[in-house]
């Protein structure tokens, strides 16, 4: 029961009467320490008070929860050398990571959690340390990687077409070797090398993404653009296309093209997950994320219906016209094609003047340049920019969560022996088992006296406030024009009583 009034307090919109009731509860805790504490036991979903806080996006709770675990070590002057307890904030040894609570939740609140004592210094730490050379490290490993795979397509063995032409716009030259004849010269076992890299690649990829999946599961974990949830589809995409390659090529299968070329452009469109390694191009990659699974996956369900009317309408037009002089729309897949170049404007109306153009080209192109050109086009222009701006103004916070969110998946991938634990055991300050990380707080004294004779001074402003406001309410309205034109008159009146009158002016307003 306590426990789970906890987690209820956690929850509640009044946070100064939470931290009260919290520290209430607490005190009748018998098992203040250890596994059976009412701190350290998670509800059904396993998240404790604390990381409970987190998710929320209770930054009240999180730092009065914060205030509680500190240690203060030693203090000279105006430096303070603070331990803060990182035993659930670090995700060395946790299975459900208080950081990637924090990254995967959907309420902005939470990421403000990241800008806080420890956690920022903590992220910042492990980022420095570790994450970003492994991460720059990564980033060009997988670029010499497709660079090989690209290679390896590039010089893929091909031969010359000895067969007749089936059609007079046949325009193949070169086919596909067969499996025997595609190992034979010195060349062919430079690629295999190559081709063998690719494939062990794609299998290592497939082998890190898999168990992530299963763990977190499918929807959040590619639906979270902070998490790279795209690009996650995209990889094991391009890691499944090149095994659909390997199998056509063992079993000499015609038309690898397709998978090879799918593989290609998926490699090469997700280097762009890397550039969240920086500050200056991590925001870059949520704007593309969320304008192509946003704004684009919207505007192309219009754009498709727009496509298909205007293609059926161009097809049945030239359809009883030459193909050889109109051959844009010579069938109806051609039509579709052309058309959607049509639609953004990649090529202009095709049309053949030495030769008489039906009349309702003419009247189709006019509404089709219409409603395309001039207006679904300019809808999605405003849509992206409407995006762009939103992310705009979140940028900093979106690239801190990205580097979270990264720190946390390299932290899980690598061997314990490439990424030691963060922070100082508890046992050399006596503390027991637990990990604190130390920070150094530096206390400038006149901060402090400024605040204080601020807040000495708001004091009295109110108190001379209402006691003005009182004074013009008994008085009535005649009482209240003539102190008001007595303080606007007045050059004795120092600041405080000029905006005192002023205040009062508004508020009687």
């Amino acid at each position: 029961i306590g426990n789970t009034v906890l987690h209820i307090l956690v929850l509640q919109p009044n946070k100064t009467f939470a931290c009260h009731m919290y520290s209430l509860i607490l005190s009748y805790d018998k098992n203040k320490e250890g596994p059976g504490s009412l701190e350290l036991t998670p509800n059904n979903e396993g998240l404790t008070p604390f990381k409970l806080a987190g998710v929320e996006g209770n930054t009240v709770m999180f730092q009065y929860l914060m205030q509680k675990r500190k240690q203060n070590l030693w203090s000279f002057g105006p430096l303070t050398t603070v331990l803060y307890d990182i035993t659930e904030i670090d995700s060395w040894a946790e299975d459900q990571s208080f950081l990637e609570l924090i990254v995967s939740t959907k309420k902005r609140e939470a990421r403000q959690i990241l800008d806080l004592t420890p956690v920022k210094e903590l992220v910042s730490l492990k980022w420095n340390m570790y994450g970003r050379p492994y991460f720059c490290f990564l980033a060009l490993f997988y670029i010499l990687y497709m660079v090989c795979f690209t290679m390896c397509c590039v010089y893929r063995p091909l031969k010359p077409r000895t067969g007749n032409r089936t059609s007079s716009r046949d325009n193949t030259v070169y086919v596909q070797k067969m499996l025997q004849e595609s190992y034979v010269a010195y060349e062919d076992e430079l690629r295999l090398v190559g081709e063998l890299i690719t494939v062990i690649g794609a299998v290592v990829i497939l082998v890190l993404e898999i168990p992530d999946i299963l763990r977190v599961g499918a929807a959040k974990y590619f639906g979270q653009t902070i998490l790279g949830g795209p690009f996650h589809i995209i990889v094991i995409t391009y890691a499944c296309m090149i095994l659909v390659t390997m199998v056509m090529r063992l079993t000499s299968t015609t038309g690898e093209v397709v998978p090879m070329s799918f593989a290609l452009v998926l490699g090469w469109c997700n280097v762009m997950y890397f550039a969240r390694g920086f500050q200056m191009l991590g925001p870059f990659t949520i704007m593309i994320q969320k304008m192509i699974f946003g704004d684009l996956m919207r505007f192309c369900w219009l754009m498709a219906v727009v496509i298909l009317g205007f293609a059926s309408a161009f097809y049945i037009i030239f359809q009883t016209e030459n193909p050889e002089n109109l051959g844009q729309f010579y069938n109806y897949p051609m039509s579709l094609f052309t058309t959607f170049e049509l639609f953004l404007t990649i090529i202009d109306g095709p049309a053949n003047y030495d030769v008489d153009l039906p009349f309702m080209y003419s009247v189709v192109y006019f509404a089709f340049a219409i409603i395309a050109t001039l207006l679904m086009l300019n809808l999605l222009i405003a849509m992206m920019g409407d995006t762009h701006w939103r992310v705009a103004h979140e940028q900093d916070e979106l690239w801190r969560a990205q580097v979270v969110a990264t720190t946390v998946m390299l932290e899980r991938k690598l061997p314990r022996c490439l990424w030691p634990r963060s922070g100082m055991c508890g046992r050399e300050f006596g503390l027991g088992d637990r990990w604190y990380l130390r920070i150094e707080d530096r206390v400038d004294p006149n901060k402090h006296k400024m605040m204080r004779y601020t807040e000495a001074f708001k004091a009295q402003h109110r108190d001379n406030y209402d006691k003005g406001s009182e004074k013009l309410e008994s008085n009535g309205d005649t009482l209240c024009k003539k102190d008001l034109s007595a303080l606007s008159l007045s050059r004795s009146t120092s600041r405080t009583s000029s905006h005192r009158g002023w205040e009062i002016l508004r508020r009687n307003t």
